[in-house]
């Protein structure tokens, strides 16, 4: 009885959603790690609620359908950070530019390389090549390209998480200090999770990620469709 008013709740995938990503901020703040981000613990515990419930992804997603609706207005609402740090933008416009152009190229370049040394077939190649532009291109590319929705959308998570769990450790690594890169870094290779990141680390860094998300995209869509020629 209990799996089915849940499977049937038009509210189940939202109410599980946000209470799980609740319980990842709590978590965040009572342990301090840094790479334990709220949506690598949220991710966990839904994995971990659905098998229990033997309720299938599809239920689940469909029932999230009012968080979804409400993604691309969210991430609009990013570049209220840019414009407030215009300014800046205007004086480092050549450099942030290139920054992101490089991002976009390495990212490319290196799906190239492990798909070849790998042996990657062509579908799994462009289905991977998309991975760090946000969900809604990403998804868009990969069907352009005749890949698998499935491996990009997992491929765009996967390089969120990473780029959030680890870029303040790999800042200090190689003591990356200035907060523009950071913030170009993590909107280039990480999408909307890094620019949530970067926001977390500082405004600046979090102006420079949400520009990072759009022209990163935008360059993405340009380029995506030479290097998926390529193999």
């Amino acid at each position: 009885m209990m799996k089915e008013f849940l499977m049937t709740s038009a509210f189940f995938g939202v109410f599980l959603s946000l209470i799980t990503y609740e319980i990842g901020v709590f978590v965040r703040k009572k342990t301090g790690l840094t790479f334990l981000t709220p949506l690598v613990t949220a991710t966990a515990i839904v994995i971990v609620v659905l098998v229990l419930t033997g309720i299938d992804y599809e239920t689940y997603k469909t029932s999230t359908s009012v968080l979804t609706y409400f993604l691309t207005p969210a991430t609009v609402c990013l570049a209220v950070p840019l414009y407030q740090k215009l300014e800046i933008l205007k004086k480092n416009f050549v450099a942030v530019i290139l920054g992101i152009v490089s991002g976009v190229l390495v990212s490319a370049l290196t799906i190239l390389g492990f798909c070849i040394l790998f042996k990657f077939d062509h579908v799994s190649y462009v289905s991977l090549l998309p991975k760090s532009i946000t969900t809604a291109i990403g998804i868009s590319v990969s069907e352009e390209l005749g890949g698998i929705v499935a491996i990009t959308t997992a491929a765009i998570i996967i390089a969120g998480n990473v780029g959030g769990m680890f870029a303040e450790i790999i800042f200090k690594i190689f003591r990356i200090n200035e907060p523009i890169s950071k913030g170009l870094a993590l909107g280039t290779a990480s999408h909307v999770m890094g620019t949530s990141k970067a926001m977390e680390i500082g405004e600046l860094e979090g102006a420079m990620g949400s520009l990072a998300i759009a022209v990163a995209g935008i360059i993405t869509v340009v380029v995506l469709p030479f290097f998926a020629n390529l193999v």
